[in-house]
């Protein structure tokens, strides 16, 4: 695909981060978009904004849906359809995604299976709704994202990521099998996985607000020990972000810490996105974000049984790439939800 221009991209989770810059960057080059959220201010918001600066001819347009729902899926699909006055569509961008239950042991079900459900029924979902427009297109192209926790199952010492990560290794596996699938049954259309580091999102705060928690100044006791267990505690005292005996207030400060250190460090979402549209255009179906993900998936398969020997593999890490590496403590302590 030599250029978007012309084109009609579908893109999830389009109402901050990644996928708003996806939008925007698709927009400018000439490519209409229907863009999607769960928070409907955001998306349309996403919308206007990019609607404004676009090129003649583009039309962007917005709509409220949240994707582990099957039903809002196809109804955000025939909107699509109807306001684009379209019978087809020639790229899909799954990016849709949440944080969230970090471990099986201790978090509620409730919660767990709630981002299991955006995080991978969301990809399944939108993938069966639109793979026969994109086939329709005779050029089309479904992009789903995953995650360095798609090839690294925790975020480290302390860190537990077991919902997101689950998730995250089946829209792997998913997208690799289609590659043939596709290739036998539907060769108009070619599929590529987006495997992101740290891009610094919103995502530990949107999270936590789809979980319908309320701001770090304003949660409980009760709910502080459900966002940071007793390790990831352990872990911010270490690295010097509260004391060793913290008050609710503690809890508090550090945790509006962690959702503001995440979201401005790390790899921007500009950044990400212009990698993404880059390897899509190029033909590449595996396209690593960041120098984090670079480096972690090469750790992991150079010392395979070692993935979870992390004084092993930071070893490794930090040889092959010191500035990346740190001390993986802090990194671990302070993003119980990587991104």
């Amino acid at each position: 695909m030599d250029s978007f221009s012309g084109k009609l991209a579908v893109v999830t989770g389009g109402g901050s981060g990644m996928g708003r810059e996806l939008v925007r960057q698709l927009a400018a080059q000439g490519c209409s978009v229907a863009t999607c959220d769960w928070h409907p201010a955001a998306v349309a918001e996403t919308a206007a904004d990019t609607q404004s600066d676009a090129p003649p001819g583009v039309l962007v347009s917005g709509y409220c849906c949240d994707v582990s729902a099957e039903e809002q899926v196809l109804r955000f699909r025939d909107e699509v359809l109807a306001q684009h006055s379209a019978d087809h569509v020639d790229l899909v961008f799954s990016n849709a995604g949440v944080g969230g239950s970090a471990s099986f042991v201790r978090d509620s079900r409730e919660v767990w299976e709630r981002t299991f459900a955006v995080d991978w029924w969301g990809v399944y979902y939108v993938a069966r709704a639109f793979l026969p427009l994109l086939i329709a297109s005779g050029d089309g192209v479904l992009v789903n994202t995953s995650s360095v926790a798609g090839f690294w199952a925790t975020g480290g010492p302390g860190a537990p990521n077991t919902a997101y990560a689950t998730a995250k290794f089946a829209v792997k596996g998913f997208t690799e099998a289609l590659i043939e699938d596709l290739r036998t049954n539907a060769p108009q259309v070619r599929v590529a996985l987006v495997m992101p580091g740290h891009v610094g999102t919103d995502i530990i705060a949107n999270s936590r607000r789809a979980q319908g928690l309320p701001e770090p100044a304003e949660m409980s006791e009760a709910q502080l020990a459900e966002m940071l267990s007793p390790r990831a505690r352990a872990g911010l005292v270490r690295a010097g972000w509260m004391p060793a005996s913290p008050s609710v207030d503690d809890l508090r400060q550090a945790l509006a810490r962690i959702e503001s250190e995440f979201r401005d460090n790390g790899l921007s979402a500009a950044e990400a996105a212009t990698i993404i549209l880059n390897g899509v255009r190029s033909g590449a179906w595996r396209i690593l974000v960041g120098k984090d993900a670079s480096v972690i998936d090469e750790a992991v398969r150079a010392q395979p049984e070692a993935t979870y020997d992390y004084q092993a593999l930071f070893s490794h890490v930090k040889r092959q790439a010191p500035a990346a590496a740190g001390d993986g403590q802090p990194a671990a302590a302070a993003a119980p939800e990587p991104g």
